[in-house]
């Protein structure tokens, strides 16, 4: 059997049911699997949300098989006290999934904060990877890389201190603040309305590995900048599809992301912002399912 048949029915074996859970140094990470047929497609969600990003997404992938989860800390994967919520270690979490499931060929998606895990996992095992396709995102410290503000304000030394103490004093005062800067992410007011208090509900229990993510963020944005000439070295297919409308993972952001790989597609979608895969289900769908074909 070849290997990419083998990815498909690994997916289509396991997937009677909807739902799996993956052990993960002890822990658990909760999966959701959709049979289909050809290259399977591996979606990652970044912070402040979890797997239910796609939901809009979803349909418009055709009978392609689906693997989507949640990163230990957040949705429904355990959240154990204490634990070191990493870039590298959800690295290692995106590992963990791939290899219980057996993928090979995967179209690996990644999505802001995911960025950095998936394209490390990328660089460590090329001859699984089908295509890499990177929506708003980011991998170093580079030009025109601006944070939100409420990323800013649980990130920056001192002032994170103290951000935690509101919030986790005040509920009413973090809802706000996550309604007003994740309603930032979505153009569309009646998907906004509908989307962001449904994250909310499954943020509160994810808010250690929010923080621990954030104090970990200018390590991980350091500590990239050595690994560009393994990106620029990088011969697997890569598609980069942005958000034009994205005030801080910006088209600026965008081409220098591209220009780190020796020859990226790169899509910039004139009506999404920050969550493109809400905005633009069906364009961002498209760019996903033809990433590895080629451009004409």
């Amino acid at each position: 059997m070849r290997q990419d048949q083998g990815a498909a029915m690994a997916i289509s074996e396991v997937s009677s049911a909807s739902t799996t859970w993956v052990p993960r140094a002890g822990h658990r990470i909760h999966a959701e699997l959709t049979p289909g047929t050809g290259d399977p497609i591996v979606l990652l969600h970044g912070f402040p949300d979890n797997l239910h990003l796609y939901d809009d997404l979803m349909p418009h992938l055709g009978q392609r098989p689906v693997v989507r989860f949640d990163f230990l800390g957040w949705g429904r994967s355990d959240k154990p006290a204490g634990y070191p919520y990493t870039a590298d270690n959800q690295t290692g979490d995106l590992a963990a999934v791939l290899d219980h499931l057996d993928l090979r060929d995967v179209v690996l998606v990644a999505h802001d904060a995911s960025g950095p895990p998936a394209i490390d996992w990328a660089l460590l095992h090329p001859y699984r990877i089908k295509a890499l396709v990177l929506l708003n995102t980011y991998y170093h410290l580079t030009l025109g890389l601006r944070r939100p503000p409420a990323i800013a304000l649980f990130s920056t030394p001192v002032l994170r201190v103290a951000a935690r103490r509101v919030v986790s004093r005040w509920r009413a005062a973090d809802r706000r603040l996550y309604r007003w800067q994740v309603g930032r992410f979505i153009t569309d007011r009646q998907r906004r309305d509908e989307v962001v208090p449904a994250l909310y509900e499954q943020f509160a229990a994810a808010q250690p590995a929010f923080w621990r993510l954030n104090t970990d963020l200018f390590g991980t944005l350091l500590a990239r900048r050595r690994r560009l000439a393994d990106l620029r070295r990088f011969d697997r297919p890569v598609r980069i599809v942005f958000g034009a409308r994205d005030r801080y993972l910006s088209p600026r952001v965008a081409r220098r992301l591209a220009n780190l790989f020796p020859a990226a597609n790169l899509e910039l979608i004139e009506d999404a912002s920050h969550y493109v895969q809400i905005d633009a289900p069906t364009r961002t769908a498209l760019a996903i399912l033809t990433a590895g074909q080629p451009v004409t």
